[in-house]
């Protein structure tokens, strides 16, 4: 399994950086996915995660690699769906910040329970939405660090496409992840933090 998640990763990440749109904004867009293997490396022993986790941090980095490949703004299907559905933008970005919060909830709840940094279910929740808004507001933050750092040459970056309340947006949906994880994925990574010897 192990073999076949690294197959994967270094298969697509191949591929996004075969000519892709804009080099700066490739770098920019798939650093967070090279980060997150090499923390899995550093932890793989130490701190082993459930392969429900290993699974959505492995399609959440799909997404960064392929918004860096094309650029959020100009990834095919999505230009696809924005005819077929009437929407003046290209959406996959939302796809990217939906993710920012599905995934970090999973995260945050996993080494919250584990660690028994929280006990209470309520209490817990309310870190794992905080921690997850957290993580979507600095994660704003850099895209405008980047903007001022390197002008223009940001804007696919961005990926703005002339929408005002883009990074508003982009907050909320995280926001839905996070709430949307909390909501379907409990039972199943209960289970398999049992078998991991530490369940709730």
């Amino acid at each position: 399994m192990k073999i076949l998640w690294l197959a994967i990763y270094l298969g697509v990440l191949i591929w996004s950086g075969i000519n892709p749109k804009d080099g700066f904004t490739w770098f920019l867009e798939v650093s967070p996915a090279i980060i997150g293997l090499i923390l899995l490396a550093v932890t793989r022993k130490t701190f082993p995660l459930t392969p429900l986790l290993y699974g959505l941090i492995l399609i959440h980095a799909v997404i960064l690699m392929i918004g860096g490949h094309y650029t959020y703004a100009e990834v095919p299907l999505f230009d696809d769906l924005k005819e077929v559905f009437g929407f003046e933008r290209n959406n996959y970005d939302k796809v990217g910040h939906l993710a920012q919060g599905f995934v970090p909830a999973i995260i945050a709840r996993e080494i919250l329970i584990r660690l028994n940094v929280v006990p209470s279910a309520g209490w817990r929740t309310l870190f794992i939405v905080s921690i997850c808004l957290a993580f979507s507001a600095f994660y704003e933050l850099i895209e405008w660090w980047a903007a001022l750092l390197s002008g223009e040459a940001a804007e696919a970056f961005l990926g703005t496409q002339g929408y005002v309340w883009d990074t508003q947006s982009d907050m909320a949906l995280a926001l839905l992840g996070a709430i949307l994880a909390l909501i379907t994925l409990p039972r199943l990574h209960d289970r398999q933090l049992a078998k991991l010897g530490t369940g709730r």
